[in-house]
């Protein structure tokens, strides 16, 4: 499985970005893809996942409200919409695939792709 995650950048306060990750390799009907973000000096972090079958979509409660992930099944892309940006939320944003059902802890995915970061100024 190989993940290119992309269209991280700078943004104000309270601005918005979409993130993108491609994804080659496999057939993707049974995965979870998610996201991930850390930060400077802090744990890599959860932010959401998406089970490829549709049925299931989990967002960490920092990103509830603010985030959501969608597809593009003809692409095979993931995407990480992000609205309402806050200076917490800079980060290196990770996409990371696994087989089976979501789960929140970056031991549970064996796949990653290179790191967008996201910076938001105040």
């Amino acid at each position: 499985v190989q993940l290119q995650a992309s269209g991280g950048g700078s943004v104000q306060t309270g601005g918005s970005l979409t993130l993108s990750c491609a994804a080659s390799g496999r057939t993707f009907s049974m995965y979870t893809m998610g996201w991930f973000r850390q930060a400077p000096g802090k744990e890599r972090e959860f932010v959401g996942a998406f089970h490829w079958s549709g049925r299931c979509n989990q967002l960490a409660d920092s990103a509830k409200g603010r985030f959501a992930i969608t597809r593009d099944n003809g692409k095979n892309t993931v995407y990480l919409e992000m609205n309402s940006l806050q200076p917490e939320d800079t980060a290196v944003y990770y996409c990371a695939a696994r087989e089976g059902s979501i789960v929140t802890i970056t031991s549970g995915y064996p796949w990653w792709g290179k790191g967008t970061l996201v910076t938001v100024s105040s």
